[in-house]
């Protein structure tokens, strides 16, 4: 009986820790995006010539994080 519910509670903090290192990920994934990314494809989009596309897209980005009021995506 004792080994039932080792198991059981081995299984359950396993999963736990499985579910925190996702959300850890994704957290992480989602400030490299947002630092990383998106600037260098705005710089690489000016390099290229597309100057408007990429106000563009920045534009909309600032509209995005003053409505959300979200600091990184």
């Amino acid at each position: 009986m004792l080994m039932i519910i080792f198991t059981l509670a081995l299984i359950w903090v396993t999963f736990k820790f499985v579910i925190f290192g996702l959300k850890a990920a994704w957290g992480i994934a989602k400030l490299v995006c947002t630092i990383l990314l998106l600037p260098l494809v705005l710089i690489g989009l000016c390099m290229a010539g597309l100057a408007y596309v990429a106000l563009g897209i920045l534009i909309l980005a600032a509209i995005f994080m003053l409505v959300t009021g979200v600091l990184f995506a």
